[in-house]
């Protein structure tokens, strides 16, 4: 079974501990579910952007969380 998983990051990449400890996501939606209810937090915890993988295979990313607070 595939696993998805966030990378939470600054604007310049580096890698940042996620102020909302993630699930195991065994499902994209799921995890883009989870990312839709949970990205306020995040950016208020430092999290600037994410990016999206199954397994070890990056999906996409670098998507802003600041671009979702200005939709």
């Amino acid at each position: 079974m595939a696993a998805w998983t966030w990378r939470f990051e600054k604007t310049d990449g580096v890698e940042v501990q996620p102020a909302v400890e993630p699930e195991e996501f065994t499902t994209q939606g799921d995890a883009e579910s989870w990312i839709g209810e949970h990205w306020k937090d995040l950016l208020a915890g430092g999290t600037d952007q994410v990016r999206l993988s199954e397994d070890t295979t990056e999906i996409y990313g670098p998507m802003s969380l600041h671009d979702a607070q200005e939709a």
